[in-house]
């Protein structure tokens, strides 16, 4: 059984204020600091030896403290970085909704299909972050050990629906209020192929 556990860093002022973080580097809040505090104890019971983190700021401090209370190792995996959404960074995201009504709610219902100005087609984000996980998952494959991987939205979203093989949901959804949580995702074995 493969687990990973998939956590967000806590909040930060943008995303106190709805906006969009993209790959912008906004350090965690005060709020956010506990955030990642709380969901470090609430995994105490998980074994976990490496948490792998994205490159920006808010993910490796909260991969710091993960790992300073489960006394592991950071490792920063570059191909986690959050999703590039180029001129919708730092905007609100009700600016995004108001201004832009018809990208938004093509965002919301086909997020494949749609790149945001100047950003990064969500292709190939699932592309890079899947070559990361390949990798993640076989080392801990047969492991007792726990993956931890602490992304951003909507990043996260991409990881998750790359490890259960969903389709990617409403993004905009996830970029609001999902700080500093995580989930446990338990994958079964598949069977060779004759």
């Amino acid at each position: 059984m493969l687990r990973v556990a998939l956590i967000r860093p806590g909040c930060t002022d943008y995303d106190l204020q709805g906006r969009i973080r993209g790959v912008l580097n906004v350090p965690l809040s005060d709020r956010g600091v506990e955030q990642v505090q709380h969901a470090a104890h609430e995994m105490a019971d998980l074994s976990i030896d490496v948490v792998y983190c994205g490159p920006c700021q808010p993910a490796q401090q909260a991969a710091e403290i993960i790992a300073k209370i489960h006394m592991a190792k950071v490792k920063r995996i570059d191909k986690f970085r959050n999703l590039d959404v180029g001129l919708w960074q730092g905007k609100l995201i009700t600016e995004v909704k108001q201004n832009q009504p018809k990208v938004y709610r093509q965002w919301q219902e086909n997020p494949d299909g749609i790149c945001p100005p100047e950003g990064e087609m969500l292709a190939d984000a699932r592309s890079r972050v899947r070559s990361a996980l390949d990798k993640i998952c076989k080392k801990y494959q047969n492991s007792t050990k726990v993956a931890a991987i602490v992304t951003p939205e909507p990043i996260a979203s991409v990881i998750r629906c790359e490890l259960l093989h969903h389709v990617i949901g409403d993004l905009w959804k996830a970029e609001e209020g999902n700080c500093g949580g995580w989930e446990l995702i338990e994958i079964a074995p598949q069977p060779a192929l004759r």
